[in-house]
């Protein structure tokens, strides 16, 4: 089966990372999410900075109360940290013949292991920027959710 991964970059303040593997995104698959990242560090207040994706605002979703959510511009690719992830996922991915679903997502999953909070942060440390248009100050931990 092929496995979409939803990916939880935390903020550069903190340097982790997260995936979970489902065969799909879609509302309910966004709130099992939410509804476990809200448990860890419960005491925490979350933000989550968003893509504009249909299910990031569906209407069924019920939000944990240690979570809000920043929904960046529509078309502003230069704003999430995501998109600079996508690029370095799909230079690895590029020109490579897999012969099966599997193999694609053993790719994928080799993918993230390698990731080290080094690498993260050089690939995706420009949240200054989403500190700044949001008027958000460092008192706040900001964590990024895409699909890969």
């Amino acid at each position: 089966m092929f496995e979409l991964q939803i990916d939880g970059l935390k903020s550069a303040k903190w340097y982790t990372f997260q995936s979970v593997y489902t065969p799909f995104c879609n509302a309910d698959i966004f709130q099992l999410y939410l509804d476990e990242f809200s448990k860890q560090n419960p005491n925490e207040f979350k933000i989550i900075v968003l893509d504009n994706g249909a299910f990031h605002k569906a209407k069924v979703l019920k939000v944990p109360n240690n979570i809000a959510f920043i929904f960046l511009p529509p078309y502003s690719q230069e704003l999430n940290p995501a998109e600079n992830m996508w690029a370095r996922f799909k230079r690895g991915f590029t020109n490579r013949l897999f012969k099966t679903l599997d193999e694609v997502s053993d790719f994928i999953g080799e993918f993230t292991k390698k990731l080290t909070p080094q690498s993260i942060q050089t690939t995706c440390e420009f949240e200054y920027a989403v500190q700044v248009l949001f008027g958000l100050n460092n008192k706040y931990i900001l964590y990024y959710l895409y699909c890969l």
